[in-house]
């Protein structure tokens, strides 16, 4: 199976997504992620206004299969969570990248992701695995 890396973003070996539009960084999970983890049932997110930390579990995401815990990719104050995703986690499957988004977070420092995984590098990584 063939899976969607947008350009425009920046990946963890964690398969957590980061698109940064200045200060803020729109932050989901990946196409492949999603379709490892299979029927997603529950979906666990901080709070606005609640600190991520880089490299930090901020959440969960929970399927029939696993649980699995979502990192940070940056380090910054949460300003928007995606609460209609909480009630209907499995929407995450339908759109990762657009209406699939998990936070939207003030970064404190860009360079936070100058260590992510372009989405080339990503692809390598995990259709290689």
């Amino acid at each position: 199976m063939t899976f969607d890396y947008p350009g425009d973003l920046k990946y963890l070996d964690s398969h957590e997504y980061a698109r940064l539009e200045g200060e803020i960084a729109t932050i989901g999970i990946s196409a492949f992620a999603v379709d490892q983890l299979g029927d997603i049932v529950f979906l666990e997110l901080p709070e606005i206004g609640d600190a991520i930390e880089k490299g930090e579990k901020f959440g969960t995401v929970e399927s029939v299969k696993a649980v699995e815990d979502l990192n940070g990719p940056v380090t910054g104050t949460i300003i928007e969570v995606n609460a209609p995703l909480i009630e209907t986690p499995e929407q995450l499957a339908d759109d990762p990248y657009g209406e699939g988004w998990l936070l939207k977070v003030r970064v404190n420092d860009q360079s936070d992701l100058d260590d992510a995984l372009s989405a080339d590098e990503y692809r390598q990584q995990v259709e290689g695995e």
